[in-house]
């Protein structure tokens, strides 16, 4: 049995990190006889000028990327279908608005040392992505935060550490400096790079790879 330490670079409301992920859960899952992993999260802010009040996604994306209402809706409808095959719904009738994600890493950075980060990942993305939750709410955080077994004293310490939220802000510029400029980035035994939410099939390719390559 090989073990790969996998470290993956994402945001919350990035729709091709939940997508990745799911796939890569599907690809071990396949390889499980022959490969485990540790998985570990780590920050990246696709917005992190984005007010707490957050912005009508379609606004944001016209802006952002020049989108008009037709490739928004053909965009939506990729998303969509994506999700669909990986196991994740996208609900874009919940879902209207995109929000600052600086609370969110903040509390995944504590929820690392709890041994519930993952947990508390895959509950941000149901949270954002299926029930259309303001997931810069410190309130909203604070019921996700728990419904994963987190205790509430220990998740308002958190959200108002200072000191974590510097690191959390360190942490996401050492990985920009190494090159991570778009997200989700997953990295394998510290030199392995595969970037983009892969199909199953990708991730089974590129696990065997490294797996053998490190044997």
């Amino acid at each position: 049995m090989k073990t790969l330490q996998i470290d993956i670079v994402s945001d919350v409301v990035c729709p091709w990190c939940a997508v990745g992920y799911a796939n890569l859960s599907s690809a071990l899952d396949k390889v499980s006889d022959d490969i485990q992993a540790n998985i570990q999260w780590h920050p990246f802010q696709l917005n992190p000028q984005m007010p707490k009040e957050g912005q009508a996604i379609d606004e944001h994306l016209a802006e952002k990327y020049g989108l008009d209402d037709t490739q928004l809706k053909q965009n939506q409808q990729h998303l969509i279908n994506a999700g669909q095959q990986s196991g994740i719904e996208f609900n874009f009738d919940q879902r209207s608005r995109i929000f600052n994600t600086l609370d969110c890493h903040v509390l995944l950075d504590f929820a690392q040392t709890q041994n519930k980060q993952t947990q508390l990942k895959l509950a941000l993305f149901n949270a954002y992505f299926t029930d259309g939750l303001n997931i810069s709410d410190q309130d909203v955080l604070i019921e996700i935060a728990q419904s994963v077994g987190l205790e509430k004293a220990h998740i308002e310490k958190a959200l108002a550490d200072d000191v974590l939220r510097e690191q959390v802000k360190s942490e996401e510029e050492k990985y920009k400096s190494l090159g991570i400029n778009s997200v989700p980035a997953f990295i394998i035994n510290n030199q392995y790079l595969i970037s983009g939410g892969q199909p199953v099939e990708s991730f089974i390719q590129a696990l065997t790879d490294i797996s053998q390559k490190e044997a």
